[in-house]
């Protein structure tokens, strides 16, 4: 029966349109549409609005147009302000206001007894009708696409069945009005073209008791005549902030969200109120969360930035950007009704591209009205251009563009979200849309020659055989060395793509610039602080995603997503562009980058997806200082998974004062177990420590219920014998890693599990007497171990005294703890020094100083018991770098 049938049809609905997308699944199994959706805001219209050229053309100007009526999703269709029934509304949008996503909830709200207005709801894709060219008839396009409701299609027209057309995407389907063009038809079950159906509904001429919606970006809308329609609606994305914050909150605090499967935690809390708050001082972020898509992206760089704990990380920072732009240009051409059908996204590539290159190389981020129009209308020169550019100055522009909300700079545009000029401008590049005058008509006029010559030999091979003419087709053949030269010569091409990323990546001006993952954190989040003054400089423009997009668009995975766009890049310029850069990068990298600029290096490799590269790359980074760099989850993720590309030994690897936890030496258990010498990272706070770490068999030494996991590369390293000793750790440095007697004791008993290690550094760490003693006392018996740093303890003189009896010739360990070797400066003064010195930034000044003191008060002491002016002079050399230390703190 037909209530049975429309059953069927609901269920398979709302399994249909409840599908997510793959991107969707990283916000927790729990996310669906039914239980996270926001909806946007709508407003009503007029044509006349529509047609009305806007002096603003900025989503965000017509967001905060308030003057215009509200309305909800559910009452689109009751009567107008004259009391006339609508029955047909055209529901419009820019590109990223959620159009599509609005539809697909009205669609499962519809199937679980919503929208009880209708009794059956017919879904169209607009895009699916402009494929088909057979003629077909109302009836049986509905069984076609549906068939389970083959026992109600004869019921259409035939009956008072409440029933609601939705047409998605009109700007897909060319419709002709004019009776001329379309014939007018009432017969549902008459064959005609799908294009004439949809026009004779929308005249009511077919079924007019029957409710219409279409959606369709804003050139579309005048495609229907104003007398057909009953009413305008714009959606307007969330012009309210409280709706911006719910989708957040949505998103964000979903169970398993945060990869760890329990319910919201407080760090997504903290994640949610500090976004809040960012988006609460009404920066440029606040006016690109006016458009959904863009709340989206936020979500999901987020997510990467705060969730990600896999190795290697389940998506890269390009191939968000990269999903993010399929999902909301996937398909999409500018203008259907163009004959060359113009890709959306190829047509941004090269306009927006352009604009965002050019701000890129000239350090700018807002562009005055003149940049556009040399950008998108210098080389206009046919009506067709015109037209492309008037469809995407109306239904693209404000997805890319918005006006600054800087003081001062209300005439000019940004990029509506600042890391999306830097992956334009890579797009741009790497398409190789960035040709010289020379390169543009050496292009055309190789394929103009190309295709002449070909056609040309044909005719004239056939000629040939017929009169003596054979001179000529050797002529011709001539001509096609042309186009082949020009091939080998657009290789080149290649190559200053390839010298273009080398050079953008080690630009020496961005060395000591927080790394990339630290600046989009800061551009989402904020910086903590009060605001900058109106009158104060502005900092630098950074653009060191650049490169780094550059090679993210060259990974496989967003080539196919990018393929699907539009913009297509060959195997073959990848793989010719990986093979030119590789000397230049290499060589680059073994310079000895700063610590922020070796973590982009590390992750400009992730975001590459070259195995083979990132190996020969990895190869030739023999020490690793990452002193400083706050190492996330996401960063730890990179770093195992990069380093982990090469299994070969990491000669150091310096991890001070990187704001480690305990999960995070889980992730990084592969790496510790490589290297020779390791400098330990400042360690986590009492309480984080996890048992898990002590289970992990080799690489650091769990301290029970004390107030940290420690490196556990004393135990063991990457080469183990079959006894399942350590290979190839010599030197392990804890330093300030706040072990306390506990740790020092579990250190003293792993010693001996280690047979390689020659030096082990366990400078301030609060060790007392019998703890430090404990260490030396293990240390003597040790084959290898003939140094260990005690300095910075809470020693008495007692255990001075003790420590420095110990003699190299005899006990078979010198123990470093002071300045001074009885009557003598130490011979490893100078190393106590300069590790002090590189720490100072980050040690607690009050204790260093009290430390220093002491030192300084025994140097003084020594310096007065020997007679010896030598070494007088070598006590007052080292006595003036203490001094001077005390002065800087």
């Amino acid at each position: 029966s037909p209530p049975d049938a429309i059953k069927k049809h609901q269920k398979s609905l709302a399994a249909w349109f409840s599908n997510q997308p793959s991107e969707e699944r990283q916000f927790g199994p729990s996310f669906s549409l039914d239980a996270v959706h926001v909806d946007p805001v709508i407003r009503e219209s007029s044509l006349e609005q529509i047609l009305k050229p806007s002096p603003e053309l900025t989503i965000r100007h017509q967001l905060q147009r308030s003057s215009r009526r509200v309305i909800s999703l559910q009452n689109l269709f009751e009567a107008d302000a004259c009391g006339r029934q609508v029955k047909n509304v055209v529901l419009y949008g820019t590109v990223g206001t959620g159009k599509s996503t609005l539809i697909k909830k009205m669609v499962v709200d519809w199937c679980h007894g919503l929208l009880p207005r209708f009794e059956l709801v017919i879904p169209f894709s607009c895009e699916d009708l402009s494929h088909s060219r057979v003629p077909i008839s109302l009836r049986r396009l509905v069984t076609k696409k549906y068939q389970h409701l083959r026992d109600v299609a004869p019921l259409l027209g035939a009956s008072n069945l409440k029933v609601l057309f939705i047409l998605n995407g009109l700007e897909r389907l060319n419709l002709d009005f004019r009776l001329a063009g379309t014939e007018l038809c009432c017969d549902p079950s008459e064959p005609i073209a799908p294009s004439a159906i949809v026009v004779n509904l929308l005249r009511k001429y077919l079924l007019p008791e029957a409710s219409i919606i279409v959606t369709a970006r804003p050139s579309a809308v005048r495609r229907i005549p104003g007398k057909y329609v009953g009413r305008y609606a714009e959606i307007c994305g969330f012009s309210d902030t409280n709706l911006q914050k719910l989708y957040f909150q949505m998103r964000l605090s979903q169970p398993g969200c945060d990869g760890e499967g329990g319910e919201g935690s407080g760090e997504q809390e903290n994640l949610v109120e500090m976004l809040w708050r960012n988006l609460e001082r009404q920066n440029q972020i606040a006016a690109a969360c006016f458009l959904p898509s863009y709340c989206w992206l936020v979500c999901t760089t987020l997510h990467f930035l705060y969730f990600t704990r896999t190795v290697p990380p389940s998506q890269t920072l390009t191939g968000i950007y990269t999903s993010f732009l399929r999902l909301n240009f996937s398909g999409e051409v500018l203008d259907s009704s163009e004959p060359t059908a113009v890709s959306m996204m190829k047509y941004v590539a090269k306009t927006v591209g352009k604009l965002a290159h050019e701000g890129v190389m000239s350090r700018q981020t807002c562009f005055s009205e003149e940049d556009l129009r040399q950008c998108f209308e210098v080389e206009m020169k046919t009506e067709s251009e015109l037209n492309l550019l008037e469809v995407f100055r109306s239904d693209v522009f404000p997805f890319f563009l918005t006006p600054c909300v800087q003081p001062g700079r209300e005439h000019t545009f940004v990029f509506t979200i600042p890391a999306m000029q830097e992956y334009l401008a890579a797009l741009y590049v790497v398409l190789g849309e960035k040709k010289t005058l020379a390169q543009k008509v050496g292009k055309e006029l190789s394929e103009l020659i190309g295709k002449v010559s070909e056609d040309a030999a044909v005719v004239l091979g056939i000629v040939s055989k017929v009169l003596p003419l054979r001179f000529l087709p050797v002529l011709f053949n001539l001509l096609k060395i042309f186009p082949r030269f020009f091939s080998r010569l657009s290789g080149k091409d290649r190559d200053t793509i390839a010298r273009t990323m080398a050079e953008e990546l080690f630009k020496e001006e961005d060395y000591y610039n927080d790394d990339v993952l630290d600046q989009i954190n800061s551009s989402i989040l904020g910086v903590e602080g009060p605001l900058r003054h109106p009158d104060e400089a502005p900092d630098d423009e950074v653009f060191e995603l650049f490169p780094i997009f550059m090679g993210g668009l060259l990974s496989r995975r967003n080539r196919a997503l990018l393929e699907q766009l539009g913009c297509s890049i060959k195997n073959l310029a990848a793989l010719e562009i990986a093979e030119a850069m590789k000397k230049t990068v290499i060589r680059n990298s073994r310079k000895g980058l700063p610590p922020s600029e070796l973590m982009d290096y590390l992750f400009f490799l992730h975001e590459f997806q070259n195995e083979r590269f990132t190996a020969e790359a990895v190869r030739s980074l023999r020490t690793v200082n990452l002193s400083s760099v706050k190492l996330t989850p996401l960063k730890c993720s990179v770093l195992a998974s990069v380093l982990g590309a090469a299994c070969h030994e990491v000669d150091e690897l310096n991890l001070t004062s990187c704001n480690l936890d305990a999960a995070s030496l889980r992730t990084l258990f592969p790496v510790l177990l490589r290297c020779k010498v390791l400098h330990s990272p400042h360690w986590v706070q009492a309480g984080d420590a996890d048992p898990k770490v002590g289970d992990m068999g080799s690489v650091a030494v769990h301290l029970g219920r004390c107030s940290l996991p420690i490196a556990q590369g004393v135990a063991s390293s990457a080469r183990r014998d079959g006894g399942g000793r350590n290979r190839s750790l010599s030197r392990l440095s804890l330093l300030h890693a706040a072990l306390g007697d506990r740790g020092a004791e579990e250190i003293a008993r792993r010693l001996p599990e280690n047979q390689q290690l020659q030096e082990l550094n366990l400078g301030y760490n609060s060790l007392t007497d019998a703890s430090a003693l404990s260490v030396v006392e293990v240390a003597k018996k040790h084959a290898t171990l003939d140094k260990v740093h005690l300095y910075f303890n809470d020693i008495s003189e007692e255990g001075k005294r003790a420590l420095h009896s110990l003699r190299m010739e005899r006990d078979g360990v010198r123990a470093l703890v002071f300045l001074t070797a009885g009557t003598d400066v130490s011979d490893y003064w100078s190393n106590i020094l300069s590790t002090v010195q590189r720490n100072l930034p980050f040690w607690d000044r009050e204790r260093v100083r009290q430390h220093l003191a002491l030192l300084l008060q025994d140097l003084e002491s020594s310096r007065r018991q020997t007679g010896n002016p030598w070494r007088k002079a070598k006590f007052l050399r080292v006595e003036s770098e203490v001094k001077r230390m005390l002065a800087k703190l």
